[in-house]
């Protein structure tokens, strides 16, 4: 199961809406060992596209960096889908390469921001997908 604050529901759900319509991307870093997301860090989607999302390459070395000197892991890998379900697609579950993270699929295709939108979870670990429960909670 996934625990996340409100706080931070808010801004994976308002980067994902601000981004479209392209993929929004980025990490939730927290104390590595923990499972527990704290630091919010929306990336820059580097193919700036509809249909996929890729991190920039010099960005992401740089946050890997300052995970490691702050004794952070990434608990959260998030991105949008812009036009289908929150669900993992091939490519998806091709770049899935943290195994111990939570990847995080924010559907926007509602963008009106009056109509459901999606926000689910799930473990990818050798290919294998598995959808995980999400908790909301106001602090931990």
């Amino acid at each position: 199961m996934l625990t996340i604050t409100q706080a931070l529901y808010d801004q994976i759900v308002a980067h994902s809406r601000a981004d479209h319509p392209d993929e929004a991307c980025g990490v939730v870093a927290g104390p590595a060992g923990t499972d527990r997301p704290e630091r919010f860090i929306p990336m820059l989607n580097a193919a700036r596209s509809p249909t996929f999302y890729e991190f920039d390459s010099a960005d992401l070395l740089k946050l890997y960096r300052e995970m490691d000197d702050r004794d952070e892991e990434p608990v959260i890998v998030y991105h949008s889908h812009t036009a289908t379900e929150a669900y993992p697609s091939r490519t998806d579950v091709a770049y899935a390469n943290e195994p111990g993270a939570h990847y995080v699929l924010v559907s926007t295709a509602d963008t009106d921001d009056a109509g459901p939108f999606q926000f689910r979870s799930y473990r990818i670990v050798d290919g294998v997908i598995t959808e995980e429960d999400v908790r909301v909670v106001e602090a931990y």
